[in-house]
């Protein structure tokens, strides 16, 4: 009994030390904190969503959901060969219009008026801190920080691993001018590095005009967050991304709710929508929405065109790792809503080029 006990405490204090370690980030504190108590999605000492959101659907249970996780895998999760991709020179990309290029799931690059801007990127071999387990697939990994141009603006839309790598924001710290994130962020962002200048966090529906011809707006989600034990503790959101000529809806990660309706109809729709499609399950489809739901929030939100991120890198649920966007265009089409696929690293130009390509 003894020695269990002892074996149960350093277990117990390496886990401790291991959480301390800088990748997993910092709680917000001081001046950062008190802000984010001052928010009316801040309750309880916690973030809220707008609707009630268990986090378990379904029948579910941890237990349960890791079984399958780990021992009840497809073996179609993830693709069996490498995927095709498409090398842009992101350094010289010239053009009136904006331009857009995936790097998987949901990180990629945007050249809108004269700026270049970064959305969530991942680009380490997993989205974990833990140095094991799934690696990303073959084939995605043509991109790195040292193909791209100056950052004017890195959007960073909520502090989940898949979406706020460490290792990545390392080393983009030197090319990056400013971050825009969401409240309790910046915490992670100033202990790895970045000034406390570059950091701006947004409440929902807070705006900031990053200069004469781009405003980004954040706008709500439904999900949560966490990098360690406790979640919550800083917010999640989507963004709206406005020039006098463009709107883009940046997704995030959420659950399907009445905020795609209420932001379609607040910003009169979108010349784009970028939507999460893959990583869901029927355990949590409170928190990322189905592919179907991916169609109809598009729809929901007034959106000309719908490109379909959140899929085509890792395997973060049991699924196939296909039926995401095959699943999302059938759906679209069922719509009558139009859909933009491109592969990893094609161009889009909004209101010019939109590859359609079933290329998976």
């Amino acid at each position: 009994m003894f020695i269990f006990f002892i074996v149960i405490v350093v277990l117990v204090v390496a886990v401790f030390l291991f959480v301390q370690l800088p990748q997993f980030g910092a709680n917000p504190a001081g001046a950062r904190l008190e802000r984010i108590q001052k928010s009316p999605q801040y309750k309880d000492g916690t973030f809220k969503n707008k609707s009630e959101t268990p986090m378990l659907t379904g029948g579910g249970s941890y237990p349960k959901m890791m079984r399958e996780f780990f021992f009840n895998k497809p073996s179609n999760v993830a693709p069996d060969k490498p995927l095709p991709s498409v090398k842009t020179d992101l350094k010289n990309l010239t053009g009136e219009k904006p331009m857009l290029v995936w790097f998987g799931h949901s990180s990629y690059f945007l050249r809108i008026n004269g700026k270049n801007i970064l959305i969530d990127p991942v680009f380490s071999l997993r989205p974990s801190p833990i140095p094991f387990g799934d690696k990303n697939f073959a084939g995605t990994d043509v991109y790195k920080v040292e193909d791209f141009p100056i950052i004017d603006i890195l959007v960073i839309t909520h502090d989940h691993y898949d979406h706020l790598d460490y290792e990545t924001m390392l080393k983009l710290i030197p090319t990056t001018k400013q971050v825009c994130t969401a409240l309790g962020v910046g915490a992670h962002l100033s202990r790895w590095g970045f000034e406390e200048s570059q950091i701006h966090e947004f409440d929902w529906w807070e705006s900031l005009k990053i200069d004469g011809n781009i405003q980004l707006t954040a706008t709500p989600a439904r999900h949560f967050s966490g990098r360690g034990f406790t979640r919550g503790n800083t917010l999640w959101t989507s963004f709206v991304l406005q020039t006098p000529d463009y709107q883009i809806f940046i997704g995030g990660d959420s659950g399907y709710d009445t905020h795609f309706k209420e932001i379609g109809e607040k910003f009169g729709g979108f010349d784009l929508a970028l939507l999460e499609c893959g990583q869901y399950n029927k355990y949590w489809s409170n928190i990322h929405v189905m592919p179907e739901e991916t169609a109809q929030a598009a729809v929901d939100l007034k959106a000309k065109v719908l490109m379909p991120v959140h899929w085509g890198k890792f395997t973060l649920a049991m699924h196939a790792w296909d039926e995401p966007i095959t699943r999302v265009s059938a759906h679209a089409k069922t719509l009558n809503q139009p859909i933009t696929t491109p592969m990893i690293g094609e161009l889009v130009v909004i209101d010019s080029l939109y590859p359609t390509k079933k290329w998976w």
